[in-house]
């Protein structure tokens, strides 16, 4: 006679369930999990999924005092239940050390290192009744659901709407929409998903393909106590605007010794440098021309592809996400980009937000990413070094600058801040916004004698540098000119 769990248990384990399969950066987690933890929107994070984690394995460990931990003894619906119990009761207690081994292989490399504690989780899954290849696909599950939260949530910080939206929409990119599909029959086959990332410059686009890439399916090999490859070595990235337009086939594709002047060794491509279960990134992917587009467009159709001078047939069996921070609709209305390349390359369209929305929709962004960049550079939190970085940032471009080169140029401010002192912003880009400023100022009929002047002087310096320009080129005298440039800084931009 089959077993059945109790009413109260079995409403536990149902918004468990739910709460396992619902994407973990969303809204609908966390109410999941206040629920499950019985906390309200105060208790922290960490302190909720503490909680969350400890009333789990109480019930667990009541259920195995019961003799009922082989979820096969149950009917069907709450055999689906305790399968999701034992399954998160399992992974949370291995979680630190999925962790650890994440660090331990980023620092190891390309070669993948021992996991001493396989036997221990394989044994655990068994004993619940998975069957020994469910416990080795699992916990190949459980290692990439461990690499998708931490690149996801490590190189995406924010905590704009934005950048909520872009972590929620890189792990449905990493397991799809459902999880559950995914576990069940797409765990294998994601290399026919291709992704497009849009986005300026210097917004992020590299992190958020790097977190697609390293958070790929990797199996488990049970002989050699080891994953089968690095997650370090199956993601591969190439920018393409780094190579001349003759050089770049090559590079994608390879070439074989002698298939062109200067070819005096064969050369593997990045494509067939990746494996089954990687993942290559191309930057800039609007630079490249339209035969390059068409042989693109044949890999992600057929699946094949042949070095340069050579007639041999090979097979990509990974994954490909695509970049560019030119427009698409631009791109494709000129017929740069072809529109069945497009269609052929778009299975998701992922927007990375620029700095300056970011900080629109929360100013406290900018001091989460500082706080982030001056850790990263100092190798350690420093509240010190933070907070004069934060003062002199406010002071100068201030809050109003628009950060032109997005978080790339927030790093290199951070830099510059810790090497002269001070960073004025990007002088081009300011003065193109101070000129336009005066400009509709003018049109406008809102400017009175004193802002002109002192905005005129301040443009004229930004352009050439020194007050004696500045007093050159308005027939004032040199303290006049420095006094005018001090009041418009001291003072609302026009």
């Amino acid at each position: 006679m089959k077993k059945t769990l109790s009413v109260e248990n079995r409403q536990f384990f149902r918004l468990l369930a739910d709460s396992a399969t619902t994407n973990p950066f969303s809204d609908d987690y966390m109410n999941l999990q206040l629920k499950i933890a019985d906390c309200d929107a105060s208790t922290k994070m960490a302190e909720r999924l503490e909680r969350t984690v400890t009333r789990v394995a109480e019930r667990v460990r009541k259920l195995e005092e019961e003799d009922c931990t082989d979820f096969n003894r149950f009917g069907s619906e709450d055999r689906g239940l305790l399968q999701r119990a034992f399954l998160f009761d399992t992974y949370h207690r291995y979680l630190s050390l999925l962790d650890r081994h994440i660090g331990d292989q980023a620092k190891a490399g390309e070669k993948p290192i021992p996991v001493p504690f396989y036997r221990d989780i394989f044994t655990d899954l068994c004993r619940r009744g998975f069957s020994p290849e469910e416990a080795g696909r699992y916990f190949a599950i459980f290692y990439q659901v461990c690499r998708a939260f931490f690149f996801i949530e490590r190189s995406l910080i924010g905590r704009s709407e934005s950048m909520k939206q872009l972590r929620r929409h890189l792990w449905n990119n990493v397991f799809t929409n459902d999880i559950q599909i995914y576990e069940k029959h797409l765990w294998n086959r994601m290399e026919d998903f291709s992704t497009m990332l849009l986005g300026d410059t210097g917004t992020g686009k590299g992190a958020a393909a790097a977190a697609i890439g390293r958070s790929g399916f990797i199996p488990f090999d049970e002989k050699r106590g080891s994953f089968v490859e690095s997650f370090i070595g199956s993601y591969k990235a190439l920018n393409l605007s780094q190579f001349p337009e003759s050089l770049i086939e090559s590079e994608l594709f390879g070439h074989r010794k002698g298939a062109f002047t200067g070819a005096v060794e064969a050369h593997e491509g990045i494509f067939a440098r990746c494996s089954a279960y990687g993942a290559i990134f191309l930057d800039e992917i609007g630079d490249v021309n339209e035969p390059i587009q068409i042989k693109l467009l044949h890999i992600l159709q057929d699946r094949n592809f042949s070095p340069v001078g050579s007639h041999e047939t090979l097979r990509f069996r990974g994954r490909i996400i695509a970049a560019t921070n030119r427009s698409l609709e631009d791109l494709r209305t000129s017929g740069q980009f072809r529109d069945d390349f497009f269609y052929r390359l778009c299975s998701d369209i992922i927007v990375v937000p620029s700095l300056h929305q970011r900080i629109m929709e929360d100013p406290a962004e900018i001091d989460d990413l500082v706080s982030l960049i001056v850790r990263r550079i100092s190798g350690e939190s420093s509240p010190e070094v933070l907070d004069t970085v934060r003062r002199k940032i406010a002071h100068s471009p201030g809050k109003d600058y628009a950060w032109p080169g997005n978080v790339r140029e927030l790093e290199q401010a951070v830099r510059r801040i810790l090497l002269t002192g001070s960073y004025p912003g990007d002088k081009q880009i300011l003065a193109s916004d101070l000129q336009s400023q005066l400009h509709k100022g003018i049109d406008d009929g809102l400017l009175d004698a004193e802002t002109l002047l002192s905005g005129y002087c301040e443009l004229l310096y930004e352009r050439h540098g020194t007050y004696e320009e500045v007093a050159r080129r308005t027939n004032l005298d040199r303290r006049t000119a420095k006094a005018n440039i001090l009041k418009y800084r001291n003072s609302e931009c026009p």
